[in-house]
């Protein structure tokens, strides 16, 4: 029988600082149940006659399949509109927008730059909203790295995540928020350029010290990684800062994921594991790899047995799953 917790209905996800920490964990349970549900060839109708708008602005493979996956298993529909596709910003405001699909639509996931955008969405539509990635925040992201280093260690007690490149980005800002309501210690390693918001660090830091474990920033990455279970990482250059990226590469040459910073750690024998929220230019056969190497992480430690980027790309869909059933599920029906 699945179970999750009744105040997750109707709830949009702006970042994960909008939920407790017992309603983030308890849909990192949900995602593992429904993982578990589809593993044995259950397609279910918890979504029966539910359909989710996806609006893009920015590419994706991940979040537009796993969101997209995620609907149909469980009997619902999804359209994935672009800008192109809607008036959305342009010949009608946001607010109009998210008024029009709100009343045809049972949600709605966005996929853009602004995190105001999203917000307008989640005040107008009437319906729940999730954040699938801006230029602040990546929840969804963050909740499949959970499940993927829960389903990996058994639990997350005495784990500690170092996060190694641009420490102000929006995976890194919300891995810091999912760490510490997850009760697991963090570490960013990252050039002092490029040191995570003082904002977001000190809500992050707020929230570490009520579970018991503490956040740290280095601009060490060697010093930094000691004793860490899990290295992740993320592009060096994010989506629309591409005119920065001769200086990016500068920076963070430094901090590239390689097996001597794996060693690094400690635990090269023992409990390790690398993560990549993906796409990750690891190899020669990108654009970028051509003529620049291997950037974020060498191929040697994206393909080694540490590596778990599949498994956690796979959790995306079964946690996007979990936001949709928690939030339109009527449980009355199952």
């Amino acid at each position: 029988m699945l179970t999750w917790k009744d105040s997750l209905r109707n709830r949009s996800l702006m970042r994960l600082a909008s939920f407790t920490d017992e309603e983030m964990l308890n849909l990192v349970d949900l995602a593992e149940q429904l993982k578990a549900r589809r593993r044995a060839g259950v397609r279910g109708d918890l979504l029966k006659r539910k359909n989710i708008a996806l609006i893009f602005e920015k590419s994706s493979t991940r979040t537009r399949n796993s969101s997209i996956i995620a609907v149909r298993d469980e009997g619902g529909g999804a359209e994935y509109l672009t800008r192109p596709d809607i008036h959305f910003g342009k010949k009608e405001s946001v607010k109009d927008t998210a008024r029009v699909l709100g009343r045809i639509y049972d949600g709605i996931l966005f996929r853009g730059f602004s995190q105001k955008t999203c917000e307008e969405l989640a005040e107008y539509s009437g319906v729940p909203v999730w954040n699938g990635l801006t230029d602040d925040y990546h929840p969804t992201q963050i909740l499949a790295d959970l499940l993927t280093i829960k389903e990996t260690f058994g639990s997350f007690k005495d784990c500690t995540v170092a996060y190694v490149g641009d420490g102000r980005n929006n995976v890194a800002n919300s891995l810091m928020m999912g760490c510490a309501k997850a009760g697991v210690r963090y570490v960013c390693c990252t050039p002092r350029e490029l040191w995570p918001d003082e904002a977001v660090l000190a809500e992050a830091e707020e929230v570490a010290k009520r579970n018991g474990v503490d956040i740290r920033v280095f601009d060490d990455p060697v010093q930094g990684v000691k004793g860490a279970n899990v290295l992740y990482t993320d592009v060096w250059v994010s989506m629309g800062e591409e005119a920065k990226s001769a200086e990016r590469i500068r920076l963070l040459r430094p901090y590239q994921i390689n097996m001597d910073l794996m060693r690094a750690t400690g635990n090269i024998g023992g409990k390790l594991m690398f993560l990549h929220c993906l796409p990750a230019f690891h190899d020669f056969n990108t654009e970028v790899t051509k003529e620049s190497g291997a950037l974020e992480v060498t191929d040697e430690v994206f393909e080694s047995k540490y590596s778990k980027v599949f498994d956690e790309s796979e959790n995306r869909m079964h946690t996007i799953k979990a936001l949709f059933v928690s939030a339109l599920c009527d449980r009355s029906s199952i």
